[in-house]
């Protein structure tokens, strides 16, 4: 049991039975199968949470079977298809990660807690308050080689609904693969024999090339010169935010764009914004260069990959756009949003291609770590879309940061529809970045008569 509340949130008490193992419903084949060169490099050796939270579905609630039963038997006739992810991962020469199907399963946890969905409104959201309470963090489960690839826990509300919080090892899968994976959950459980998208593993067509050979610019694994002070890094507070950007916000930033950019990207504007405020946050070293490193899907027919409709493996790249701070925090907007999108630009089949081949050359680097800010955008993933049976979620995504990675996701407000984003910086910049946002997304722009921009700003502190 544990008891979970905050200020000015509900206090009520999570109810957890003993976590168990989930196998496939038949037999599986036992079998080696190599990940690919994409999906095994350091940067995703890491476990990520999303949160999946549903209504109440009467016609759902009349079967028979609780709902943590018909999720649990959906997962389990979906591993049929979905094998590997039942399996672990072992590492072999020069840190090739491969998953041994073993059939072991996927971690599993029913629970049960005395709070409505109503009572918890947005806190569901992110940051979530109550992440532990809704995914336990089963002891000896977080590593990644040997450890299960998957954990559930099913959380049954008061109202009837009820919260599907996961953690999965990102080496297996990226949002759209998981996204595959669900649906089949779904699928499974209203009762269909086999999912409509037959899963594809081919994780051969994203491996390096023989002989590899770096033929792109890779900001995003470069090393750096990091001018900060690592022990007031080990030891600050770390605090995390939600911050929304709905119509208001995004029409003030476009003011602060010259004309020929008025016309970029919602995703671009707002990276470039938040990668501006974050740095003069941080208050770093005016020569230290930084960099924003933006989630890029390589799937579709623009990127010549030619992945099979089925396939659920990482199928991304994390380019950099790339600055010294003085030069960031004292140019206009415009000076980001152009390196950010001349970044996005860059990934095609040749750099995706690039990417695998620097993995095997150079011995799976991770991201760099020094100045980046990661940022991922959740609203096109379908994760919104996922029926588990019970129609459509109240939310689902990732529900937090993770320390210098920022997920964007669909938000309505006031019957608004806009984004949220939740940022995690040390507590001493926190107030920093608030002030240095409010000043981008309260700002009044005037044209004079050379009509050049000009900004009024109009302070909300």
């Amino acid at each position: 049991m544990q008891v979970m509340s905050l200020p000015s949130s509900p206090v009520f008490q999570v109810y957890r039975m003993q976590p168990q193992l989930v196998t496939p419903a038949r037999p599986t084949p036992r079998e080696i199968k190599m990940l690919s060169d994409i999906d095994d490099q350091e940067g995703l050796r890491f476990q990520i949470p999303v949160i999946i939270a549903c209504k109440n579905n009467p016609s759902m609630s009349n079967r028979k079977d609780p709902v943590p039963v018909i999720i649990r038997e959906a997962i389990s006739r979906a591993l049929v298809y979905y094998y590997p992810l039942a399996g672990r991962l072992r590492e072999g020469p020069n840190r090739k990660l491969m998953v041994d199907c073993n059939g072991e399963g996927v971690l599993f946890v029913e629970a049960k807690a005395d709070v409505t969905l109503e009572q918890l409104g947005d806190a569901i959201r992110p940051p979530c308050p109550f992440l532990e309470g809704f995914l336990c963090d089963v002891p000896g489960s977080d590593g990644i080689l040997g450890y299960p690839l998957l954990l559930f826990q099913v959380t049954i509300l008061r109202c009837g609904g009820f919260i599907l919080a996961l953690r999965l090892n990102h080496t297996m899968c990226d949002a759209p693969g998981l996204v595959q994976f669900l649906n089949t959950v779904g699928e499974m459980a209203q009762g269909k024999d086999a999912p409509s998208i037959p899963p594809v593993w081919k994780r051969e067509v994203l491996n390096a090339r023989d002989p590899p050979r770096i033929t792109c610019t890779h900001h995003e694994y470069e090393e750096t010169i990091d001018y900060s002070d690592p022990s007031s890094a080990a030891t600050a507070t770390m605090v995390e935010q939600s911050f929304y950007f709905g119509p208001k916000e995004m029409k003030a930033l476009k003011k602060h764009l010259p004309l020929h950019l008025s016309a970029c990207s919602t995703f671009d504007l707002m990276t470039s914004c938040l990668w501006k405020c974050r740095t003069a946050a941080l208050e770093l070293h005016p020569k230290q260069v930084v960099r924003v490193s933006c989630l890029v899907n390589a799937r579709g027919k623009g990127n010549n990959l030619h992945l099979p409709l089925g396939y659920y493996g990482n199928a991304f790249a994390y380019p950099a756009a790339v600055s010294e701070v003085k030069q960031l925090c004292e140019s206009p907007l415009g000076y980001a949003v152009e390196l950010v999108m001349k970044a996005k630009a860059e990934v095609n089949e040749e750099y995706m291609r690039s990417v695998a081949d620097l993995m095997v050359l150079r011995g799976r680097p991770p991201y760099t770590s020094a100045g980046n800010f990661l940022v991922s955008d959740n609203r096109r993933t379908g994760l919104g879309e996922v029926n588990l049976g019970w129609g459509k979620p109240v939310f689902s995504g990732p529900p937090k940061a993770l320390s210098n990675i920022s997920f964007y996701v669909q938000h309505k407000k006031e019957k608004e529809d806009g984004i949220l984003v939740s940022v995690c910086l040390p507590l001493w910049s926190m107030k920093r970045f608030q002030q240095e946002l409010e000043k981008m997304t309260f700002q009044e722009i005037v044209e004079n008569k050379n009509h050049t921009r000009v900004a009024n700003v109009k302070s909300m502190l």
